[in-house]
């Protein structure tokens, strides 16, 4: 099955938000026992079981963990400058991975092999986007607009900062049409994950099935501040990067979205699968393709090809037709 073809489940679900909201109240009320999986899980601490819409589209109950994973508190000196794909052990800026002016209109796809599970493919049709962050200051979206699709601004960072240009870079392509979405530049080892997604959660990171807002994105990369792992073992992280995105999916109903390199997750995950069936994943690549995906997911929801381009911040694409990022944003 293509990867294109694996997105349209969702595409299908047809229940509106609210007849979705009434059934599943109905269902928790009835005293139905939730799915004890992810409360099983070793030195974890149910808070809760909700409900959220898997990769798949599927409703799924979601209990939110916890887990006393290490912090080791490092000196904090540029957030503002934290970015997605700003720390990275290789790589280098490309040019898009298309020839011809930088318009939807005109983007055409190179000759590229038949995709394969681990390899990751560029659509034919790219549906375009950027995300951007307080680095890029003030940000003229009527400019912007016509030449985009979607946007994901940072909104925070571990649990003391706050993008001060988050306004502008949330509502401002809100208000010009576009689609939007927020992210959380994570610091495993400043604060826990269930921490981490609340104060993300408090500050802009919330999603609404309204066809217009992306569920919330977890940026986890390579540490600014020390350590490529941050201090944490592969199953420490795999532990903490659990109790945010399951405490995100109890809260708001929609499992974030994954940001990270494969060779990050590889390294300091152990190039975990847990995530795959739940959480779309959006891969920082700087080349031709998406290239080798982390082994858990069989293919890319965006693909971040470039740090810089015709457009502010970084360059990206999702993996699927307009009407599929819709169906992301309104069933999340």
């Amino acid at each position: 099955m293509s990867p294109l073809a694996r997105l349209v489940p969702r595409q299908s679900l047809a229940l509106g938000a609210a007849l979705v909201t009434a059934a599943v109240a109905a269902s928790l009320a009835s005293g139905a026992s939730p799915d004890s999986a992810d409360a099983a899980r070793a030195g974890a601490t149910s808070v809760g079981a909700a409900w959220a819409h898997d990769l798949s589209g599927r409703l799924v109950r979601v209990t939110a963990t916890h887990h006393d994973t290490p912090v080791h508190a490092e000196l904090i000196t540029h957030p503002d400058q934290d970015d997605m794909g700003t720390y990275r052990s290789s790589g280098s800026r490309s040019a898009p991975p298309w020839p011809g002016p930088a318009t939807p209109s005109s983007l055409v796809a190179p000759t590229l092999p038949a995709p394969t599970p681990t390899t990751a493919m560029i659509p034919p049709s790219p549906v375009r986007g950027i995300d951007v962050s307080g680095y890029q200051r003030s940000i003229d979206w009527a400019s912007v607009a016509p030449h985009v699709s979607f946007v994901y601004a940072k909104a925070t960072e571990g649990k003391y900062y706050v993008n001060p240009q988050f306004t502008n870079e949330y509502n401002g392509p809100y208000d010009h049409g576009l689609i939007r979405g927020s992210y959380h530049f994570a610091i495993p080892s400043n604060s826990g994950g269930t921490v981490q997604a609340d104060y993300f959660i408090a500050h802009g990171g919330g999603w609404s099935p309204d066809g217009k807002t992306l569920p919330g994105a977890l940026d986890i990369e390579y540490n600014p501040y020390g350590p490529e792992c941050y201090g944490l073992s592969a199953s420490q992280m795999v532990n903490w990067i659990r109790d945010f995105t399951t405490e995100y999916a109890a809260r708001e109903h929609a499992f974030p979205v994954i940001y990270s390199s494969t060779e990050w997750w590889k390294t300091c995950t152990g190039d975990a699968t847990a995530f795959a069936a739940d959480d779309p994943f959006w891969v920082a690549n700087y080349a031709r393709t998406g290239g080798k995906l982390p082994s858990g997911w069989p293919y890319y929801s965006f693909w971040q090809y470039s740090d810089s381009g015709s457009q502010p911040g970084d360059q990206d694409v999702f993996n699927g037709a307009y009407g599929q990022l819709q169906t992301l944003a309104g069933n999340g």
